[in-house]
């Protein structure tokens, strides 16, 4: 897959508003977490998170259920407000974007659950990603289908009929359309075959090699080390440890054994 143009720091800065601060020569696609606090309600979930992600990297974001992992990328993906603490996407500081402005301006989530619309014919599915991703549907389903060759048999299906592996792959395909600078990825494994799940970290690996940053939250430690240039383990709403693959091998094990 060719990384094709995609939205640079001055749309980050335009999504986050007047108040947008950063660098004056910000690092496409790099993420940095400062200091970051979240709460539903009066719960709080994250305790002052730290991380810092290079650009066009894949980080690994592992830890038991519960730790806050899902939490943190709803914050960096601008659908929950932190309490305290501050996130830079490509050096820009979005303080105000809103999830829609985000998603235009680089930043691609794929929710738990996957997050397409099952109604929808695979073909429709890849309209839909158009709109925020600024191609055309021709151009959208070129790059769709070339990544994924079973989606193209498929493109009249309705998505909600396909099997959880290709569900998968087509909302992974929203990353293929919106030319993302930062790709927020949750447990994109869950409910799949071992080798289903092998293929697609494959294709985080491909993705990541086009530049791409991405961000993944996995329970399948070993599969998402394979493909991570570095990982974190976070426990009750703070990150444990950070470090090289091989360095949190070792110590994620621990961690889901004994929750921290």
């Amino acid at each position: 897959m060719s990384a094709p143009a995609g939205p640079g720091s001055g749309a980050v800065a335009a999504a986050a508003g007047p108040e947008a601060t950063g660098s004056a020569h910000p690092q496409l696609g790099s993420l940095d977490v400062v200091g970051v606090r979240a709460a539903y309600g009066r719960i709080e979930v994250l305790h002052g998170v730290d991380l810092s992600v290079p650009a066009g990297s894949v980080f690994a974001l592992l830890g038991p259920n519960g730790a806050g992992k899902s939490t943190l990328l709803k914050v960096i993906s601008g659908r929950v407000r932190p309490t305290s603490g501050t996130v830079e996407i490509g050096g820009i500081r979005p303080r105000k974007a809103t999830p829609e402005a985000l998603a235009r301006a680089g930043v691609c989530s794929i929710p738990e659950g996957r997050g397409i619309f099952p109604n929808l014919s695979v073909r429709d599915n890849l309209r839909m990603w158009t709109y925020c991703g600024g191609v055309a549907r021709s151009e959208a389903e070129e790059r769709a289908f070339e990544r994924f060759p079973r989606l193209a048999e498929r493109r009249r299906q309705l998505a909600g009929t396909l099997s959880g592996g290709e569900q998968q792959m087509l909302a992974i395909s929203r990353a293929l359309v919106g030319s993302p600078k930062l790709l927020l990825l949750d447990e994109i494994s869950m409910g799949l075959a071992p080798l289903v799940v092998v293929e697609l970290y494959d294709l985080v690996a491909q993705i990541a090699a086009d530049g791409v940053t991405v961000v993944v939250v996995e329970q399948f430690v070993t599969t998402a080390l394979a493909v991570a240039s570095r990982a974190a383990i976070m426990v009750h709403g703070r990150v444990l440890r950070e470090g090289t693959p091989d360095q949190m091998a070792d110590a994620a094990l621990g961690a889901y054994l004994t929750g921290g």
